[in-house]
């Protein structure tokens, strides 16, 4: 086993007494004082997530947007410098390499945000099929990211910018100086639902960013979030996390990700997932909440009322706003639609359940 490495403030981490373990390569806060808590303080409130484990990835030059389009499955050409979009790369037997965020800088610069512990294989990924001279450049270990999350996450952040976020919209994004650090981005995006930005820091500027947003958010009681608390609260909303609800057997269209799979453009494997997409596909990914008493986790069984296995628990955990077991899984697309009852196999005990529509919370 690798050594986990240490984020650039693990110290502060510990001494806020965060419960330390190792993520994707990575020494990280599972929590700091209980995933319930977190968990509320994001929703009613505001709380910062160091997710400084993610990569970062810039692609430079004049072609930078073509081996974009050809290796991700949304359509980049919509972009305009300042917005971001959601996307994956698919690979070439209808699986996900990873899913990412693709940023446009400008016309000629663009940063691809991955998930760490596919940091590695996303590289090779790009670089394989770099067959049109884009500059590449892996500055994941120059960057820390903080993610500013919750309702009360931009209040916070305007007292310590000049630039009015308020105007930022949904997957848009600002390059500018906030707290106290220069050339900062900026962007409205998250893993929560709840709001928020993410704040990407060159790492000589981590720990005073980091210092300024906690003294900016006191009269918010602003918080530290762990890993325990973003689980649950992508949960919430339906959010896939790679290794779990989608990976290299799982397809987008499957996935329910049909909408950042766009066909206006070729890209790696598109007329498999095309043929898909227009023939349908035999499972589904859903959410579902429990209606008997019970935590669905990770590999359970699902089955129908005949007791015929339909599919497994790909994600699943007790929602604190629900208060009530809840998970996504793939299941047979007949059982697919809301309202569908199906059951979770716990320990031999079949436990009741319904299909959902996404997000499972309302925030």
């Amino acid at each position: 086993m690798e050594e986990a490495k240490q984020l650039i403030l693990n110290d502060v981490h510990v001494a806020l007494g965060g419960k330390m373990i190792p993520f994707a390569g990575y020494n990280m806060a599972v929590r700091y004082t209980s995933d319930i808590e977190e968990h509320m303080t994001v929703r009613n409130g505001v709380g910062v997530f160091d997710v400084s484990h993610m990569g970062e990835f810039f692609l430079r030059g004049p072609k930078a947007l073509d081996l974009i389009q050809k290796i991700t499955s949304n359509d980049a050409s919509k972009l305009t410098p300042g917005r971001a979009q959601y996307s994956c790369f698919p690979n070439k037997t209808g699986g996900i390499v990873d899913d990412l965020i693709v940023y446009k800088i400008s016309d000629e610069e663009y940063m691809l945000v991955v998930n760490a512990s596919n940091m590695e294989k996303d590289w090779n990924w790009v670089n394989e099929n770099n067959d049109l001279g884009v500059e590449l450049e892996n500055a994941s270990d120059q960057y820390c990211l903080f993610a500013v999350q919750g309702p009360k996450a931009t209040q916070v952040l305007q007292k310590l910018t000049d630039i009015n976020l308020g105007e930022i919209g949904y997957y848009h994004f600002e390059i500018g100086s906030i707290a106290g650090a220069y050339n900062v981005i900026i962007s409205a995006t998250g893993y929560t639902g709840s709001g928020g930005f993410e704040l990407y820091v060159k790492n000589k500027d981590a720990k005073k960013v980091w210092d300024n947003i906690f003294e900016a958010g006191k009269e918010e009681n602003i918080q530290p979030i762990g890993l325990g608390a973003r689980d649950t609260l992508r949960m919430e909303m339906g959010f896939c996390l790679y290794g779990n609800d989608i990976d290299d057997t799982t397809s987008p269209i499957e996935a329910g990700l049909g909408w950042i799979t766009k066909f206006t453009k070729a890209f790696t494997n598109s007329e498999a997932l095309k043929k898909q997409k227009e023939e349908g596909v035999s499972r589904k990914l859903v959410g579902f909440e429990m209606i008997d008493k019970g935590i669905p986790r990770h590999g359970y069984e699902l089955e129908d009322a005949e007791g015929n296995v339909v599919g497994h628990v790909t994600s699943g955990t007790q929602s604190p706003m629900l208060g009530k077991g809840i998970g996504m899984g793939y299941i047979k697309k007949e059982l697919a639609s809301p309202g569908t009852e199906i059951f979770v196999v716990v320990r031999n005990r079949k436990l009741k359940a319904s299909v959902k529509k996404l997000p499972l919370v309302e925030v």
